[in-house]
């Protein structure tokens, strides 16, 4: 009888385990990726509102769906910190929900963590703004002028130290020096941007903000992301370059048809086919290059760009990528401000691994 009772609980957990839907197939589980957003709060509550992740604008309401933000929240637009926080939100109650949040690592994000400043709308410092801020930059001068003014005066030994403060607070708006220290390494949002993936491969789905080369998917996705976040880490000693590379997949182009980076790259459809190969993918979504067009998908339907040129910054349409089932659409915010869903073809014949 005990023999028989064991038998019979075997066979009753192979016919539960076989009827049990797969956990995390990509076609059971709705995806929605969303292009570089930089610095537009409104446009990006837009978005979560159509694509239902947020359809109060405040709170998850996308059940068991995975949201995908592709990088580049920030620069250009004055926002940055409003969509970083509505997101760190969503992420927190998308697990509660069943679903997840990931935001990927974009070469703005990179930039801002190491200082280059290039992009960055005066708004994202009005938003670290507190009553404490003047009080704050006074101290960082105190601490910092005896090396300005020494530095100034290898250049114009007779300039005054007034002037150099002058000089050096036009430079220095109030909340600049707050971004500074959250977004440094081992900052607040120093540590956020180590802790984002550079590349993210849901089913057979990869996800990157620029873009992979040859030399790229050389490694594997854990290692890659793995170099990424280790640049990212505070300490003088930590090696940097990595987040500049232009064959990394922060700033690479080349897999975008005609793309003006191209130059003596090998032809984008062989590259992409090779690289989809090494990393187990059977399409690739990236951001990075705008595109205010619209969603487009090339190479065979291996290739999906859903940079639409988001932000007023470059005045395109809002829009997302919907996957779900193995199907994908466009969905775009036409100038009449209604929302349109595009099916797209998805990967060919040709294309298929």
């Amino acid at each position: 009888m005990r023999g028989l009772l064991a038998s019979v609980r075997r066979l009753a957990a192979i016919l539960l385990l076989a009827s049990m839907p797969a956990i995390g197939m990509a076609e059971e589980q709705r995806v929605v990726a969303v292009g570089d957003l930089h610095g537009d709060y409104g446009a990006w509550l837009e978005i979560a509102r159509a694509s239902g992740a947020s359809t109060d604008g405040k709170h998850w309401t996308g059940g068991r769906s995975v949201l995908v933000q592709m990088g580049d929240i920030v620069d250009r637009g004055p926002d940055s910190l409003k969509i970083i926080r509505h997101l760190q939100t969503l992420d927190k109650e998308a697990a509660m929900a069943g679903g997840r949040v990931v935001v990927l690592l974009g070469n703005h994000e990179a930039m801002n963590v190491i200082g280059d400043l290039r992009y960055v709308d005066p708004g994202e410092y009005a938003a670290f703004v507190t009553r404490k801020s003047d009080r704050t930059r006074k101290k960082a001068w105190q601490a910092m002028a005896p090396t300005l003014v020494a530095r100034a005066r290898t250049t114009s030994p007779d300039i005054s130290e007034d002037a150099v403060r002058t000089a050096w607070l036009a430079a220095t708006p109030l909340g600049l020096v707050e971004h500074r220290h959250a977004w440094a390494p081992g900052g607040e949002l120093g540590k956020w941007a180590a802790d984002r993936p550079a590349t993210y491969r849901l089913g057979d789905t990869l996800f990157v903000h620029g873009g992979i080369s040859l030399e790229a998917s050389v490694d594997p996705i854990e290692r890659i992301n793995a170099r990424y976040e280790a640049a990212l880490e505070e300490g003088a000693q930590v090696v940097r370059p990595v987040l500049e590379d232009p064959l990394g997949p922060l700033w690479y182009r080349g897999n975008v048809a005609g793309a003006p980076d191209q130059g003596v790259r090998p032809a984008p459809d062989g590259e992409l086919a090779t690289v989809l190969a090494r990393l187990g993918a059977a399409r690739l979504v990236v951001g990075h290059t705008p595109n205010p067009n619209g969603i487009t998908e090339e190479q065979d339907g291996r290739l999906i760009r859903i940079d639409t040129g988001i932000s007023r910054a470059y005045g395109g349409p809002a829009s997302f990528l919907e996957i779900l089932g193995g199907q994908t659409w466009a969905h775009e915010r036409g100038k009449d401000g209604q929302w349109s869903r595009r099916a797209l073809q998805g990967v060919s014949k040709a294309g298929e691994r």
